[in-house]
């Protein structure tokens, strides 16, 4: 047997097993979003009847603006935090495995625990803000973030926020603890403060690291379904309903499974959209 065909022999158990597991279920989600079907009797064929009811959903495009905003959040602030904490920890000499470790932890325990930390953090009558008002008089601090329509994405964003900056920074640290010393101490004798190195020296040097982080964090925005069910399932009035949440409805709510289908293909269609042009847009920009 040559070393090709031993290779394919290798691969064969990952490659059925992802398309048992994704690729037919795809495929089979694409039939289905032309199909009006409730889950159990035969589906029947209704062309684009879907794809029109879709595009006149103003709940659709409720939750896609939801999206839109949850992704402008998640590929700024969490990925501002990550930067200025690596860029603090990579000077640190003694202790970073700590420090990373300790700031590394919300990412590794699961979204059910996290979003139940925040629930009684967000506690309007148990929380941290009743608890700054008796202590400080801090009376602006005791707030229902959950509940109130105005605050209540930005509060679920976050707590995923809280769980993903983590795994960014130590990415990022990662890749500056391999960014050439020299540069640096080149850097100092021309004058340059830490801003500076910052900006000319460590940001272009991971810039493949931040592409890298900046697509997952789009990808990942578009298909954000767990915080969102566990905090407010998409309350209060839809005020924090996404794509995920919406179609979750559709399906097992209403047993829409066509044009839950349907609304899938539309999230992965857009997410692919959106990612194809950031990807274009960074090449112009230069190779990673």
């Amino acid at each position: 047997m040559t070393r090709k065909n031993k290779l394919i022999l290798y691969l064969l158990p990952v490659l059925l097993l992802q398309g048992v597991i994704i690729f037919l279920p795809s495929l089979a989600n694409i039939a289905y979003a032309f199909t009006s079907w409730n889950g159990f009797s035969e589906p029947e064929f209704t062309g684009l009847d879907n794809i029109r009811r879709l595009m006149d959903d103003p709940y659709f495009w409720n939750a896609l603006g939801n999206n839109v905003k949850w992704t402008v959040f998640f590929m700024t602030v969490p990925v501002a935090m990550a930067l200025l904490a690596a860029s603090v920890l990579a000077r640190v000499k003694r202790g970073q495995m700590a420090f990373r470790t300790l700031l590394f932890i919300p990412f590794i325990i699961s979204p059910v625990v996290n979003a139940e930390i925040w629930r009684f953090i967000y506690n309007p009558l148990s929380g941290l803000g009743p608890m700054f008002e008796r202590v400080f008089g801090w009376e602006w601090l005791n707030f229902s973030y959950l509940a109130n329509p105005d605050t209540v994405l930005l509060a679920v964003a976050n707590v995923d926020s809280w769980h993903w900056w983590g795994f960014l920074m130590v990415l990022y640290l990662t890749a500056m603890q391999s960014v050439p010393r020299d540069l640096y101490e080149a850097a100092s004798l021309d004058g340059a403060g830490v801003w500076r190195k910052f900006r000319d020296i460590t940001v272009p040097s991971i810039m493949p690291t931040i592409f890298y982080t900046l697509l997952l964090s789009l990808t990942a925005s578009f298909l954000i379904f767990d915080y969102i069910w566990l905090l407010t399932e998409g309350g209060p009035g839809r005020a924090s309903e996404v794509l995920g949440s919406y179609m979750y409805k559709q399906a097992f709510y209403l047993y829409e499974m066509g044009y839950s289908s349907a609304l899938g293909l539309g999230m992965t269609l857009i997410a692919a959209f959106f990612s194809v042009v950031f990807v274009i847009i960074r090449r112009i920009g230069g190779d990673i």
